[in-house]
């Protein structure tokens, strides 16, 4: 008869177990979630309408962001100084989802879909850089609508032109084009909306029939399809993209988990794989490092070296500093002025959550459980 070891709390595999639930959550680096508002002084967005799907941000380092659910809401926010806000520049009739924040020279555009179509709206940079601790006052932008931008087609992504005088955009079926000051919309061609935008050095890539991309030329306002070829892996899903601002490279992943960086001249690189699938925001901060979102529901932190190809799962998004929250999902990513991450929280009652990452090459001291 075989009889059963006992229970030993202090054994090397229990241990092992308990130090690996301790670690389930932000194994580096710190995130902090900010709600949507001025904390203490105005109400966040209301929880069925902060989903925030879209982000964008400007040369002063001021985040833009949309959001969606019963109704689409645009914001500014910052982060530095003297400036802790999120200031909600309001709801926008008709709408319920924001897919793309497009911060342009003069003003943001930002696109939404709702029962209306798919439609640009201008909203003005907002002036941020206050003293927000003791002298402050509120006062709520006024957003124009440019109107629809294809008739009949919901809008899928957009993104800025370098100049920041122009953005493309994609719907469901054509690319068009809107000038930032003007506002004025002209639809340029026939192209499929798979998936987020990316813009090279050259132009902007888009999701293309099957396993290739189409590329166009912002200042001829010629389309290319079929002009990229995605190299071996499983392309059914619209792509996501992030490009590190360094070195130029533009980084996606298909539908398993596998990351790839992408060079216009050099084509593509096969990275490594992210332990969950799919890959959602990912965003690059200045030493080469990619940290971005993994899997579905409850998805998990990463860190790519883009060097070597590692991954680093970090685990799941929790908040200990003021905001007690843990985050789940999450809709998009940038990488703010002095390295640090903000993802917004594609989540009832979503925040913003600000990531700073690990100094590489600092020393971790071990935690024991």
């Amino acid at each position: 008869m075989q009889t059963k070891s006992r229970f030993d709390p202090n054994s090397p595999e229990i241990k092992a177990y308990l130090n690996e639930l301790a670690h389930q959550f932000v194994r580096e680096g710190i995130m902090v979630a900010f709600p949507t508002c001025l904390p203490g002084m105005t109400t966040p967005i209301t929880h069925d309408e902060s989903h925030i799907t879209a982000l964008d941000i400007n040369s002063e380092g001021h985040v833009y962001g949309g959001t969606s659910g019963r109704q689409a809401h645009l914001f500014g926010a910052a982060f530095h100084g003297l400036t802790g806000i999120v200031l909600d520049a309001g709801a926008v009739p008709g709408s319920t989802t924001t897919e793309a924040i497009c911060c342009g020279t003069s003003r943001v555009i930002a696109f939404v879909n709702g029962p209306q179509g798919g439609r640009a709206v201008a909203m003005p940079h907002l002036d941020l850089a206050e003293d927000w601790i003791q002298e402050w006052g509120l006062e709520e932008p006024v957003l124009k609508d440019l109107g629809e931008c294809v008739p009949g087609e919901p809008v899928v992504h957009a993104i800025s032109a370098p100049s920041g005088k122009t953005v493309a955009g994609v719907t469901t079926r054509h690319l068009f084009t809107v000038d930032v000051e003007s506002g004025a919309i002209t639809v340029v061609g026939e192209a499929p909306g798979r998936g987020h935008l990316a813009m090279g050095r050259a132009g902007v890539f888009g999701q293309d029939e099957g396993t290739q991309l189409w590329h166009f030329d912002v200042a001829s306002g010629h389309i290319r399809r079929a002009a990229v070829h995605l190299p071996d892996g499983e392309w059914a899903g619209p792509l996501r993209w992030t490009r590190d601002r360094h070195s130029g490279l533009l980084f996606t992943a298909d539908a398993a988990g596998r990351l790839f960086s992408f060079d216009e001249n050099k084509g593509f690189r096969a990275l490594g794989r992210a332990h969950l699938a799919p890959v959602g925001p990912m965003a690059a901060v200045p030493d080469g490092r990619l940290f971005g979102f993994c899997g579905d529901e409850m998805a998990n932190l990463f860190c790519c070296d883009t060097v070597s190809g590692s991954f680093t799962n970090l685990g799941v998004a929790a908040s200990i500093l003021e905001q007690r929250r843990y985050g789940y999902q999450f809709g998009d990513a940038v990488t703010g002025p002095d390295g640090e991450i903000v993802f917004g929280e594609d989540d009832n009652g979503g925040h913003l959550w600000l990531y700073f990452p690990k100094i590489r090459g600092a020393i971790s001291t071990p935690l024991t459980p």
